[in-house]
């Protein structure tokens, strides 16, 4: 899932000046034909760490399962564990 995630992003990337230019020029057949991965909506967050797609913390870039068991151990600087 993870690699196929990457291949949508370098998709998307490829076909972004095209799609906008197809927007621009309001060519929506143009749009229609070309592949579904090439649109950013596809795109979805994952966990660089195990690809979890859920759970997403985007300022860290892992999942919150991920985040927990790193911030338990010290892994990330500057969080620790609340007590008050």
């Amino acid at each position: 899932m993870k690699a196929r995630e990457v291949k949508r992003q370098k998709m998307v990337a490829k076909y972004a000046d095209k799609r906008k230019a197809l927007k621009e020029a309001g060519d929506w057949e143009g749009l229609q034909k070309l592949p579904k991965n090439a649109s950013p909506v596809r795109l979805h967050n994952r966990c660089k760490l195990t690809g979890r797609p859920k759970g997403y913390m985007r300022t860290f870039g892992i999942s919150r399962v991920m985040f927990r068991e790193m911030a338990n151990k010290g892994l990330i600087p500057g969080v620790r564990k609340a007590s008050w």
